[in-house]
């Protein structure tokens, strides 16, 4: 039997403070959903101690302390959350499990402290199917949500007064965070921070993670090019040309040549094995490329919209309109590393 270490409980005299973060452990819990957001504000708490500013005071819990073992098989120690019934809690992170249905059967007791939690803590956060937890103890009734893609629709059919948000990266109601799935904890902990510190911060800790995008809630959990990779393998190939020549003028004509069909059947059948005319798919690359180059390059946007085949500046605003609803300059602003 592993020996079990003693964690003495605060003292009176510590039992409020200015953050702090209480991290829920449980049986089968997601490593990453849980340890992502524990990074964020780890590094957070350096960057605040440099400028003089008091740390996050970062704890993980479960409902009666001692060793929790996740999905994972990872052990981790943590405190009882009687530790902390006389304490100022300001942020409350609940991680989500691949296992989330097994779980919320023995997760009674969970929901319960959750919701009695609610009007005590500033906010509280969850990542991924760390939703469902929220929505068992009815805190997300009539609330907008986010979770990962592939539990939308059991969140839906369990929960039914839940407003699913089935594209969000993460979302904000009523102090009241979700997430989707796994790594969209790490932008929403990034946002989180960002809220306390700034965005300065927030930056350094995306730069230090080397989380290259800090991302915010309302950009989509889809990417085109993760799609266009994990639907179907027959235009892989053509995908791959597509991204590495984007600053070339194609055509259907161009396309259809390089996959080896006549311009016709490649338009039919490109429609039916991604969804996506060839025109349309195209725009979304240039527009992703162009994306990547404002958040990690100086070029301007003259020189972006040249190098990913828009042709102009004017073209290139307008597909960021339509896809995007900002232009590339307030896309920049907003996103940029720099």
């Amino acid at each position: 039997m592993a020996e079990m270490t003693y964690i003495p409980k605060y003292p009176p005299s510590l039992q409020r403070h200015e953050k702090l973060v209480l991290f829920v452990a449980f049986p089968q819990m997601g490593l990453l959903d849980l340890t992502g957001a524990q990074t964020v504000f780890w590094a957070a708490s350096r960057y605040m101690q440099e400028r003089g500013l008091p740390p996050y005071d970062r704890h993980t819990i479960s409902m009666h302390g001692g060793l929790v073992s996740s999905a994972e098989g990872v052990v981790l120690q943590t405190r009882t959350l009687a530790d902390f019934a006389e304490a100022t809690v300001d942020t409350i992170v609940v991680p989500g499990s691949p296992h989330i249905v097994d779980v919320l059967e023995e997760s009674g007791d969970l929901a319960l402290w959750l919701k009695g939690q609610h009007a005590k803590v500033r906010r509280m956060a969850s990542v991924c199917s760390g939703a469902f937890l929220l929505a068992q103890a009815g805190l997300l009734d009539d609330k907008r949500a986010a979770t990962h893609w592939a539990m939308l629709d059991l969140l839906r059919e369990r929960y039914p007064a839940v407003k699913v948000d089935g594209d969000a990266i993460f979302v904000n109601e009523d102090a009241i965070w979700t997430s989707a799935g796994v790594t969209a904890g790490i932008d929403l902990a990034l946002a989180l921070v960002e809220q306390d510190c700034g965005h300065d911060i927030a930056m350094k800790v995306a730069r230090e993670l080397v989380v290259y995008m800090k991302r915010s809630g309302g950009q989509s959990q889809f990417s085109e090019l993760l799609q266009s990779q994990s639907a179907d393998t027959t235009f892989d190939t053509l995908h791959e040309w597509m991204r590495a020549n984007l600053q070339q003028q194609i055509t259907i004509d161009t396309l259809s040549a390089r996959a080896c069909m006549s311009p016709r059947n490649f338009a039919r059948v490109y429609k039916q094995k991604t969804g996506k005319t060839p025109a349309k798919a195209l725009e979304i690359f240039r527009l992703e490329a162009a994306r990547r180059l404002l958040e990690h390059s100086a070029h301007s946007i003259v020189e972006i919209a040249d190098r990913c085949g828009f042709g102009d500046e004017e073209r290139m605003r307008i597909t960021f309109h339509r896809n995007l609803a900002v232009s590339p300059a307030e896309y920049r602003k907003r996103f940029s590393a720099e």
